[in-house]
């Protein structure tokens, strides 16, 4: 699995270069110079995660939720757990489906919802909650047999 390149700044949007061999959870913002949260999951609204589709450099998994979701709530600290074991390789972000219309636009049909991007484009679904052990093996296979087809 190919490393980030490039992340999108949570505080103030823009695209950040992401040097290779440094720890994640010290990257910072070269314009704004807020933590890019390359350790934890990020929240996002329709507009952010176009911007992170569009500017980031690597993978970007997506978490479609809820608050009244069960399953949802059970998923949400294995996702946290996942975005520590994936810092520096993969950005993930949670959006909430009750606040935003890309979910819709994604044609989610449940939730949880998974959503693998790599370049702005799907590469990946998995529905319904996942432990984080299974999600990170998930998370690589997809990214690794997007490698080996490009």
């Amino acid at each position: 699995m190919g490393l980030l390149t490039q992340a999108v700044c949570p505080a103030c949007g823009a695209a950040n270069r992401i040097a290779s061999g440094r720890n994640p959870s010290l990257a910072k913002c070269g314009k704004c110079r807020h933590d890019l949260s390359l350790t934890e999951p990020i929240d996002v609204d329709d507009d952010a995660l176009a911007r992170h589709l569009r500017l980031t450099r690597g993978p970007v998994l997506l978490d479609v939720w809820a608050p009244w979701c069960g399953p949802c709530r059970a998923m949400g600290p294995q996702f946290v757990s996942a975005a520590h074991r994936l810092a520096g390789k993969v950005r993930l972000v949670r959006m909430n489906s009750d606040t935003a219309a890309s979910p819709n636009k994604l044609n989610v049909a449940g939730i949880p919802a998974l959503i693998l991007f790599d370049q702005g484009r799907e590469i990946g679904r998995h529905a319904g909650a996942i432990q984080a052990g299974d999600l990170v093996s998930w998370v690589m296979d997809r990214c690794k047999t997007r490698s080996a087809h490009s």
